[in-house]
C-alpha cells in the first residue's frame, strides 16, 4: 500500500472520445440467447457499446481527444511538459506511441513521453505520475492520455468478456495551482492474480504463432484463441468486494475525511453489480454514485474519466470526488480530489 498525498495540483481539463459505431446488447442474438443477454443486462447495466472500426486504434481516439482541450480551452501544444499515453492496445509494439502522438499533436520536442499499461487502473496510475512529476518546478502541465480498443483483442463469442468490453480515449490536462488543494492517493498491487484478466499470447512468454491464432471451443461454452483477452470475472468481483471497500475507508482516513463530505463516487464500470456492491459495503450514499457503464459498457482504464465526461452536467465546481479502480494483476486503488476550475468537455464521436 502507497499512501500519497500532494498539493495544489489538479485536473485542468478532460476531454473524452467514443467510436460512432454502437452496438446493441441485445442484438447479439446470433452469439447468444435472449434469455442470457437479458441476465447479462440485469446484472452488468451494459445496454450498448461503442466498437472502432478495423482502421481505428486508442491513439486515434486520444488525438481527438486532445485537439478538443486545444480547440475548446485556452490550454496551448507548447504548454504541455509531458505526455503519458496509458493502454493496453498501442499502436505498435514499438515505436512507443506517446511517442507518435508527441509528433502528431505538434508537441516541443522538448516534451518528456511515457508509455505506460495499467490495464483497467490505467487512469488514476496515470494521474498518479503527473502529479508526482508535477511536483517538479520543471513541469507547469503533463497530458494524460488514456485509451483501449478491446474490442480487438476480445472475441464475441467468449462468455466472460464477448458482450462486456467497449472501447474509448480520454484526455487530460493536469496542473498547478492553489484551488486545487489537497488530493490523497492509494495504490495497491497483488501480483498473485495475473491468471484472472490476462492476454496469455503474442507477448514474449508466448509468442504468436498459428497455433495461438487458432480458435477453439472451451469448457463453459467460450469461443477464443490464445490472443483474445481472458477476464475469470468471479475472481475479480471477489477480489474486489473485498479489497476496494477496505481501501477507500484507508484512503479517507489518510485524508482525514468522511464518506459523508464526498460529493461524487467515480468508479471504475466494471458492472453495475460489483460497483453497487462496493458502494454499499463502503457505506456510501448510491445516489452520489456516477453511472456510464449502461451506455458505453467496460472501457478499462477510461472508464472514469469517460463517466465523468458523460455526467459533467452532474460535476460541480469544488465538487470532491472519490475515484476507485481496480485493473488485472491486480492493480488496484482510491483517490480523492478536488474538482476545481475544471473544465469536462462534451463527448465526441469518431
Amino acid at each position: 500500500m502507497a499512501l500519497v498525498k500532494f498539493n495544489n495540483i489538479g485536473i485542468k481539463a478532460l476531454s473524452a472520445t467514443v467510436p460512432q459505431n454502437v452496438v446493441k446488447t441485445r442484438s447479439l442474438t446470433d452469439y447468444y440467447t435472449p434469455e442470457a443477454i437479458e441476465k447479462f443486462i440485469e446484472a452488468t447495466g451494459i445496454e450498448e457499446r461503442r466498437l472502432v472500426q478495423r482502421d481505428q486504434c486508442a491513439s486515434d481516439l486520444c488525438y481527438k481527444s486532445a485537439c478538443q482541450i486545444f480547440g475548446e480551452t485556452d490550454i496551448k501544444r507548447e504548454d504541455i511538459d509531458a505526455l503519458f499515453f496509458v493502454s493496453q492496445t498501442p499502436d505498435y509494439k514499438s515505436p512507443g506511441t506517446s511517442i507518435i502522438l508527441q509528433d502528431k499533436l505538434g508537441l516541443k520536442k522538448s516534451t518528456l513521453v511515457y508509455d505506460v499499461n495499467m490495464s483497467c487502473s490505467g487512469f488514476i496510475h496515470g494521474m498518479l505520475m503527473a502529479y508526482s512529476f508535477l511536483q517538479s518546478p520543471s513541469f507547469n502541465n503533463v497530458m494524460v492520455m488514456v485509451g483501449d480498443t478491446l474490442s480487438k483483442i476480445t472475441s464475441v463469442q467468449d462468455k466472460g468478456t464477448g458482450m462486456l468490453l467497449g472501447d474509448a480515449g480520454i484526455c487530460c490536462v493536469i496542473g498547478k495551482g492553489e484551488q486545487y488543494g489537497e488530493s490523497f492517493f492509494s495504490m495497491n498491487t497483488d501480483g498473485s492474480n495475473i491468471q484472472s484478466v490476462i492476454l496469455p499470447a503474442g507477448g514474449s512468454r508466448i509468442p504468436s504463432s498459428e497455433e495461438t491464432l487458432k480458435v477453439k471451443e472451451y469448457e463453459d461454452g467460450s469461443i477464443r484463441s490464445l490472443e483474445h483477452v481472458i477476464m475469470v470475472g468471479p475472481d475479480v468481483f471477489s477480489f474486489a468486494i473485498s479489497e476496494l471497500p477496505r481501501d477507500i475507508k484507508r484512503l479517507l482516513e489518510y485524508a482525514g475525511k468522511s464518506i459523508d463530505e464526498v460529493d461524487k463516487y467515480a468508479f471504475h464500470q466494471a458492472n453495475d453489480f460489483m460497483t453497487n456492491y462496493i458502494v454499499k459495503k463502503s457505506k456510501a450514499n448510491p445516489d452520489k454514485l456516477l453511472h456510464s457503464i449502461q451506455k458505453y459498457g467496460n472501457t478499462a482504464g477510461t472508464s472514469i474519466p469517460l463517466c465523468m465526461v458523460h455526467n459533467r452536467e452532474e460535476i460541480k465546481s469544488n465538487d470532491i470526488i472519490l475515484m476507485n479502480a481496480i485493473g488485472a494483476g491486480f492493480a488496484y486503488g482510491t483517490v480523492l480530489l478536488n474538482i476545481a476550475d475544471c473544465k469536462i468537455l462534451k463527448r465526441q464521436e469518431l
